[in-house]
């Protein structure tokens, strides 16, 4: 049976401009220089101010500031077209910037890939052009560490079904023992036993310890990747010093030949978002949005709003046109609103941190203090969720190096006497005991814990063993060392 009922609830949602905001938020500097661009694409109503135009523009209301211009609009409207005409206050830093403070970027040289490189050695090589066709695919299968970890079989099935490529795998390997003597030399190993004894019989280094070298790791593998020193040196009747000289030689080796051959700068750079530099007794936060552009309303468009607004009758396609811009200044002005929100905020909880960690800043990482973001969300009164939003991809230059925002960010253990120590900096003791072990006999993870205790940090021998694991730190028995 079909009823009619009234309720009454309450729900909370985010208007569209609240969204936008949110969104703009979370980008670092480089993703809202793009979506900057993106917006002046989209919407004519915006446009990119130039340095020069914003002094100039800064002379014009000077001169005009006696002369006051009486648009005539509606009285329901709700914007004033004067704090969007001539917006030069989302960036008053910009303002000021002498002509000669052009942001150049230096253009990146042109790169060389690692496949290229490769493939570039293969060509040079007297091979059929099956054996080009194979070795190409090798080279493109290989990891970025540099290990060729597919079915060498497979590849040669692929290759006759769809390619009609007909190649034997005895020529398939031996295709790839050719590629494997590339620069860099181990290159396509399929396992780190095959890298290092590539590498071994490729250099040219002692024969008689060459020699010893190629046996341990041909016969005695798992002893090797175990460190099972004594049993090595038990069955291969070798002196102390003579098993050193042989695993000294054996780490000279590169495990991932793969690994940094090519690195991009662009790639591996960061771009902070703020910088912040000690200025005699005080620390002073910028915003390094530089290179985003500045944008505010264009003039050319507003007067034809006003145009289309003066007492007159007007046609149904100028009325389309004028509903068009109002719609696209509403969203310019919402915009322009969003990111100077977004710049305020930024500051506000840059400011909030660089207070709270302030001993960080000033004598290095061991005096970092835990804390989380509800302390900053309850000093500022803001949510959780936007300082959440605000410190992930966010990257800080400072005296101490560049830092992301969560890095600040960790729990903490009690002291003895009482003061809270932040996990980074355990982290940070635990390597320098692991440093400073004895090669010979390495600490445990119960050893390591006592140690901690013994500074009055009490923690667990499980808690060592995480914050080792995390610190990418082997067990005691893979550290041990001759």
């Amino acid at each position: 049976m079909l009823s009619l009922q009234q309720k009454l609830s309450l729900q909370q949602k985010l208007s569209p401009q609240q969204i936008q905001y949110q969104k703009l938020l979370q980008l670092n500097t480089l993703a809202l220089e793009q979506r900057i661009k993106t917006e002046l694409e989209l919407n004519p109503i915006l446009e990119e101010t130039i340095e020069e135009e914003i002094e100039l523009t800064q002379e014009q209301k000077e001169d005009d500031s006696t002369q006051e211009d009486e648009l005539e609009f509606d009285s329901s409207d709700e914007f004033d077209i004067e704090d969007f005409m001539n917006d030069g206050d989302l960036d008053n830093d910009r303002m000021n910037k002498s002509p000669d403070d052009e942001d150049n970027r230096p253009i990146a040289p042109s790169r060389v890939s690692q496949s290229e490189r490769l493939i570039d050695q293969l060509h040079i090589l007297d091979l059929h052009e099956e054996q080009i066709i194979l070795g190409e695919v090798i080279i493109s299968s290989l990891s970025e560490d540099g290990y060729f970890r597919e079915e060498l079989s497979k590849i040669v099935e692929d290759l006759k079904l769809f390619e009609h490529v007909d190649v034997t795998i005895e020529d398939a390997e031996k295709v790839l023992k050719i590629i494997q003597t590339f620069d860099p030399i181990g290159i396509a190993a399929r396992d780190l036993q095959e890298c290092l004894l590539v590498q071994l019989r490729n250099s040219s280094y002692d024969p008689y310890y060459s020699y010893l070298a190629e046996k341990i790791l041909v016969d005695n593998y798992p002893d090797f990747v175990n460190k099972r020193f004594d049993a090595i040196q038990q069955k291969m009747d070798l002196s102390r010093e003579t098993l050193k000289s042989t695993l000294d030689l054996i780490h000279k080796l590169n495990p991932k030949p793969g690994a940094g051959a090519i690195e991009s700068d662009e790639a591996n750079q960061v771009t902070p978002d703020f910088i912040v530099e000690k200025v005699e007794e005080n620390y002073i936060i910028t915003l390094n949005d530089r290179s985003v552009p500045s944008v505010t309303i264009s003039k050319t468009y507003l007067e034809m709003i006003d145009g289309k607004k003066r007492k007159r009758k007007i046609t149904k396609q100028e009325k389309e046109t004028h509903q068009f811009l109002r719609e696209k200044f509403e969203s310019a002005k919402w915009f322009i609103a969003s990111i100077m929100q977004r710049r305020e905020t930024l500051m506000k909880i840059m400011r909030s941190i660089l207070e709270k960690q302030y001993h960080f800043f000033e004598n290095g990482p061991k005096h970092l203090k835990p804390m989380i973001y509800k302390d900053i969300a309850d000093e500022i009164m803001m949510d959780i969720s936007t300082i959440s939003r605000v410190v992930n991809g966010k990257y800080v230059q400072s005296p101490q190096g560049i830092h992301e925002l969560k890095y600040f960010f960790s729990e903490g253990l009690s002291t003895d006497g009482g003061d809270e120590v932040s996990n980074k900096h355990i982290r940070i003791l635990i390597k320098e005991i692991c440093d400073s072990e004895p090669k010979n006999k390495p600490y445990s993870d119960e050893k390591i814990a006592k140690i901690l205790v013994d500074k009055g940090i009490h923690i667990a021998r499980r808690t060592v063993a995480k914050y080792r694991e995390q610190l990418q730190i082997p067990v005691a028995r893979l550290r041990k060392e001759l």
